[in-house]
């Protein structure tokens, strides 16, 4: 079914990304007829995190260098501890994902991706939830914690695990499908 055909849609990910809340995210939205772009401050590929291990290679489609929100319908931000700590000391990155809130264009960040909306500043005043570990780090932050699979607060989704994986997924083409969501400024 082809839900967002003609939509696309930025990974934002580096090294130590969760293997799944790259790859599970990508598949679906692909499946619903989005075009989904992995980007990353790397060229080539980056690798995943299963486990207590590395994971798969994963291609990236365009250096974050050459990237632009504005050539995007929504961002995906893949958790696991790695991942989102090596971005948020990334200033190119964070500058990225704001343009996309800035936008009104869909934000979605699962696991522990939520401490680049901390980083960004949008998660002050939402409504969100993220890694059980990551709790007081988004209430310190201004968010109100809710643990639900997926919490969406004006276009901004976040989720908690991979097993919400799906429900995170159908939550990012539902938002996609609704288009730009006004907001103030983070």
């Amino acid at each position: 079914m082809a839900d967002i055909q003609g939509k696309k849609i930025a990974i934002l990910a580096t090294n130590g990304f969760e293997q799944s809340e790259l790859e599970v995210p990508q598949k679906k939205l692909r499946e619903a007829g989005a075009t989904v772009e992995v980007i990353s401050p790397e060229a080539g590929e980056i690798r995943g995190w299963i486990g207590k291990d590395w994971g798969n290679p994963v291609k990236v489609d365009r250096p974050l260098a050459e990237a632009h929100a504005s050539d995007y319908d929504a961002i995906v931000l893949p958790g696991g501890q790695i991942n989102p700590d090596l971005l948020r000391g990334n200033e190119q990155a964070l500058s990225f994902i704001k343009d996309f809130y800035t936008e009104g264009k869909t934000v979605a960040a699962v696991c522990h991706a939520p401490w680049l909306l901390i980083e960004t500043g949008i998660i002050n005043g939402k409504r969100a939830t993220g890694y059980k570990t990551i709790r007081t780090d988004l209430t310190n932050a201004g968010a109100e914690f809710v643990d639900e699979a997926v919490v969406t607060d004006n276009g901004v989704i976040t989720s908690r695990q991979p097993s919400d994986l799906d429900a995170f997924s159908a939550k990012i083409i539902e938002e996609v499908r609704e288009g730009r969501h006004e907001r103030r400024a983070a």
